[in-house]
């Protein structure tokens, strides 16, 4: 095989978190509960939405959404990482590690803009309450959910084509867990400049133009709150905004950590991406489920109701 030939490139190598033979049971019982407290806590947060007509309003229409794509932004990396982990083969696929990346940048950048789309509908609620059913109507919701994926689904397009015409040195060792596009940039040979300014530009306009409309929103719906003038209307209206805060902060906290740490391929690197690919999704349903008390009637009645059957 000869440098620098893509043809050749048949599959990355990812390491992972250690390479020690003692370590990989507990990594493995590690990811897979996380895994499967993500999917099933994300399942039953979607089960209790469309099961409960109650629930059927804008707000927990973008819930079940985000937690769906809480789902798939954690499938695109766990799943391949358990297989490595079990069958302790570090490869994957040329075609694969593509793969990965393009779902993995759709599921994230749909994280992103529901996230900035449910800041908006809380504005509309709390600063608009008597336009909120006009203004936060199905035509609306279902048009911020089709153009947040439209987006999401065509930068990642873009970004993995630029990456097919990209050739490979001999070296395709990528050292992290999944196939992050950073890393996979640093081993071609060929010219990555459209690519780093691709990823850049999109980065930022990722980063800042949802954190500012987020910040927006926040920042009338903060100024609507000090002005009304019972403590217990303050309360309930910032009750209502309290678990879309706390996921917000979460995820753009741990989001930031990732594109900021030093050297993302170091132990700590990898755990502030685990933080932000597999945490964060996970306790997404936790956050939802303890402050809401909607979510918490409509859970109950689903387990019970299994519970049921199951009888």
């Amino acid at each position: 095989m000869e440098p620098g030939n893509q043809t050749s490139v048949s599959e990355f190598l990812l390491l992972g978190f250690s390479q020690d033979p003692e370590h990989q049971p507990i990594l493995f019982g590690l990811f897979l509960s996380m895994f499967v407290v993500t999917v099933l806590g994300n399942l039953l947060i979607i089960l209790a939405i469309s099961s409960n007509s109650h629930l059927h309003t804008p707000m927990y229409f973008f819930l079940s959404n985000l937690s769906f794509a809480d789902i798939c932004f954690t499938s695109t990396t766990v799943p391949k990482m358990l297989l490595n982990i079990q069958t302790r083969n570090k490869s994957i696929s040329y075609a694969g590690c593509i793969t990965q990346m393009y779902f993995f940048m759709v599921f994230g950048g749909m994280d992103t803009f529901l996230l900035t789309v449910m800041a908006y509908d809380r504005f509309v609620a709390i600063c608009h309450p008597l336009h909120y059913p006009v203004i936060m109507n199905p035509s609306l919701c279902g048009l911020l959910v089709l153009v947040s994926s439209f987006i999401s689904l065509s930068y990642s397009l873009i970004q993995s084509l630029l990456m097919l015409r990209l050739s490979f040195c001999t070296n395709w060792v990528i050292p992290h867990f999944y196939c992050e596009l950073a890393q996979a940039l640093m081993l071609a040979c060929s010219d990555t400049l459209v690519n780093h300014i691709l990823l850049y530009m999109v980065t930022g306009f990722l980063g800042i133009a949802p954190f500012s409309g987020i910040l927006f929103s926040y920042t009338r719906i903060v100024s609507s709150i000090l002005r009304i003038p019972s403590a217990d209307g303050k309360y309930k209206a910032f009750s209502t905004c309290a678990s879309h805060l706390s996921v917000v902060s979460l995820f753009y906290g741990t989001g930031l950590g990732v594109y900021v740490s030093p050297d993302a391929s170091s132990w700590r690197g990898m755990t502030v991406s685990v933080m932000y690919t597999v945490v964060t999704p996970m306790l997404n349903p936790f956050i939802y489920s303890l402050r809401n008390r909607d979510i918490k009637r409509a859970l109950q009645k689903v387990l019970s109701r299994t519970l049921f059957v199951q009888l």
